[in-house]
């Protein structure tokens, strides 16, 4: 209890809070950053348009058919080229390299997860957060800061501060947005959901059994619902309590320094499983209605089998002087013998974001006031985890799909109204997404092909091509004709048909010692910090994997328990390494496996090079490292079928075979353009300097 003092102050406290938050100013995003240059026009404005994981050979394919006019158009007028990627060519890592014209070793960014140097765990790359603070458990004194792990300048950082208006919307790899001396940003990938997650999504039905409930591997939350008299109460998870996060890393530290009370332990065990801050949500349904009404925060939806609802705004209470907006949508999928509720993750509500999605901050929300409220999660086609986890069908995840498209198509459209910018980036990564899931409907290899379901979808990425041909099409109507108009990818796209699992391999052969049993994990242990490399023997332990393709050395001196030396141990354990690695064949086919094994300082280079893998594995069409493989999990066999809708890929494909896309309505000078061409070449057409530590060069 608070002493009559204290809560004096904490009234006095909550009224100074309650007056900032109505005085703060907004940014004027017509002033300017202080350092620098005036605005000014540049003689050729450049207009960049990126369509995630779009395939050269596919987009040569449907243009030779006459299925993508508007390309060909682009084409004939210019340069359509194999665009190369990175090393490997993972969306986070070929992006960093567009964004900055550096290699890996310069951006820091080699995969979606990091490892910790001290305890091994994963981690998720791209950011690091600082929680926000509060005064005894109730006042803020710290609101939650995102800080970008990524190294390099962005291109755009450059124009801007050389006196060019930019506009950067929804460009993976931007999120926290940068601060721009000229112009707008809004962020993208990894821009999380109201829980912190890439997309947590939620499930409801009566038919799930108790073993069921609970936390999914790709990162779902599955609910059964139990009805009386028509009537189940259930809650929708939302995000931990900061205070609670507080209170119990403050026990935890105090456990690590000396001991706790019996009462202390008791909290720090609840606090364990109990930090959500839960919405209570009612669901009324009879069997064989038809459809079901939801009540949730004052909200009263009746969805009938099928339907959707629109954007529903939730307000999750950490206090009553904090407060974090969120919004969801709804869908029923079934409501007759059985009743199946959907809900996408809780994106946080452009309005009022709980951290900053866009740079001017008021930017997003000026946005909504513009076009209505639009999906901010950075992973915005966030139906592949269900259609992945079996909840929801193929129907469904393109719908949705479709309506992530809508929303970033009205996004960039909105902000083509105003026409006083000279540079203009924007990115659509539906082509990826649905490359990822229906990829086993054009592949009859693959162990999730289905004839029916072939018949029925397997045109479906044929389609999200011809749907960005045809937004090029009007793209190119509303941007100026004198302008430079590209169209880009990242990577392009491959079977998945079989997992590889570098860990079971690296455990066979003796680089890694294990004792006991490996448990498999969830992207909730990953963004939990759950348990992972449980019963590894470090000090045996000569090598291990994490992320996608990455083999990393127990290295002395970098690794808290490293036993390989630097030097020439070091080299000759990766010459050892690949030698083995290169002949893996797989046991049912009898294929290649790998393109290569590539080493460290072959392919990267920088100051970020301490963090890179020191073998990187490049794989061959059909392979991918496996699920679990990605997290540390050992596996009882190296290779085994890959039996998941999430069957195309590109993470780790070997770069050789791993292309991106290219159009351009000028000619190019460099008949093999790479990714880090495309920053270098842009700033000098706009006149700006080119920094001195690039590695791509200019196409002009």
């Amino acid at each position: 209890m608070l002493s009559s003092a204290q809560r004096r102050f904490v009234a006095v406290a909550a009224a100074l809070v309650a007056g900032l938050a109505l005085t703060l100013p907004l940014t004027d995003c017509n002033k300017g950053l202080p350092g620098g240059k005036p605005l000014r026009r540049a003689k050729q404005r450049v207009f960049v348009v990126g369509f995630d994981g779009m395939d050269p050979t596919l987009a040569r394919k449907w243009m030779d058919e006459g299925k993508l006019p508007n390309l060909k158009a682009l084409a004939d007028e210019g340069v359509f080229a194999r665009l190369g990627s990175t090393q490997p060519s993972e969306s986070p890592t070929a992006w960093s390299s567009f964004a900055t014209g550096v290699n890996p070793g310069k951006h820091s960014i080699y995969d979606f997860l990091v490892r910790d140097l001290a305890t091994y765990f994963p981690d998720f790359n791209m950011i690091r957060k600082e929680p926000p603070k509060f005064l005894w458990g109730l006042i803020p004194t710290q609101k939650p800061r995102v800080f970008s792990t990524r190294g390099g300048t962005s291109f755009w950082k450059t124009a801007s501060a050389d006196g060019i208006r930019s506009v950067v919307l929804t460009v993976p790899v931007t999120f926290p947005p940068e601060e721009l001396h000229h112009g707008e940003m809004l962020g993208g990938l990894p821009l999380p959901d109201v829980r912190g997650t890439l997309g947590t999504f939620y499930y409801w039905a009566t038919d799930l059994s108790s073993y069921e409930e609970g936390n999914t591997e790709f990162g779902g939350f599955l609910r059964r619902l139990l009805f009386d008299a028509g009537v189940s109460e259930t809650v929708l998870k939302g995000p931990e309590s900061p205070i609670l996060k507080q209170e119990e890393a403050a026990l935890k530290a105090k456990k690590k320094a000396g001991s706790l009370s019996d009462q202390e332990q008791a909290r720090l065990e609840e606090l364990a499983t109990g930090k959500d801050i839960n919405i209570p949500m009612t669901v009324r349904w009879s069997e064989g209605q038809g459809r079901a009404d939801i009540e949730i925060q004052g909200h009263r939806l009746s969805l009938k089998a099928g339907d959707w609802s629109e954007w529903i705004p939730l307000t999750f209470k950490v206090n009553f002087l904090v407060r974090v907006q969120g919004m969801t949508q709804f869908h029923v999928s079934q409501a007759d013998r059985e009743l199946r509720i959907y809900a996408s993750p809780v994106n946080l509500d452009p309005r009022n974001p709980p951290i900053p999605i866009s740079k001017p901050d008021a930017f997003s929300a000026d946005l909504a006031g513009k076009i209505g409220l639009y999906r901010t999660l950075g992973w915005a086609e966030s139906a592949d985890k269900p259609l992945n986890e079996g909840r929801l069908d193929e129907a469904e995840f393109l719908y949705d799909s479709d309506r992530a498209f809508d929303d970033r198509e009205k996004i960039i459209l909105e902000n083509l109204k105003r026409d006083d910018w000279d540079l203009f980036v924007a990115a659509i990564e539906t082509t990826d997404r649905i490359s990822h899931m229906m990829w086993r409907l054009i592949d009859p290899r693959h162990p999730m092909y289905d004839a029916a379901l072939a018949a029925k979808y397997g045109d479906s990425i044929e389609k999200v091509y011809r749907r960005a041909d045809d937004f090029v099409g009007r793209l190119r109507q509303k941007v100026p004709k004198d302008a430079v108009f590209m169209v880009m990818s990242d990577h392009g796209f491959h079977s998945f048909r079989r997992e590889v699992n570098l860990n079971t391999w690296l455990v066979q052969n003796g680089y890694m010692v294990v004792r006991g049993q490996s448990t498999e994990k969830s992207l909730q242990d990953l963004f939990g910090r759950g348990k992972f490399f449980e019963g590894v023997d470090w000090s045996q332990t000569k090598a291990y994997a994490v992320g996608l393709g990455q083999i990393y050395f127990n290295l002395r001196g970098r690794e808290s328990q490293g036993i390989v030396s630097a030097g020439q141990e070091y080299r000759e354990l990766q010459e050892e390494i690949r030698a083995k690695l290169m002949p893996l064949t797989d046991p049912e086919t009898g294929e290649r496996i790998l393109q290569d094994v590539y080493k460290r300082d072959d392919i990267y280079k920088g100051e970020y090079i301490q963090m890179a893998p020191d073998l990187q594995v490049g794989f061959l069409d059909g392979y991918r490292v496996g699920w679990q493989d990605t997290l540390g999990t050992i596996r009882r066999a190296v290779v085994e079928n890959n039996n998941r809708k999430w069957s195309g890929d590109h993470c780790a494909t070997a770069t050789e075979i791993s292309h991106g896309v290219f159009f351009c309505n000028r000619k190019i000078a460099n008949p093999a353009p790479h990714i880090m061409d495309l920053a270098p070449s842009v700033l000098k057409l706009l006149e700006a300097e080119v920094p001195a530590d690039y590695d791509g060069k200019t196409l002009w």
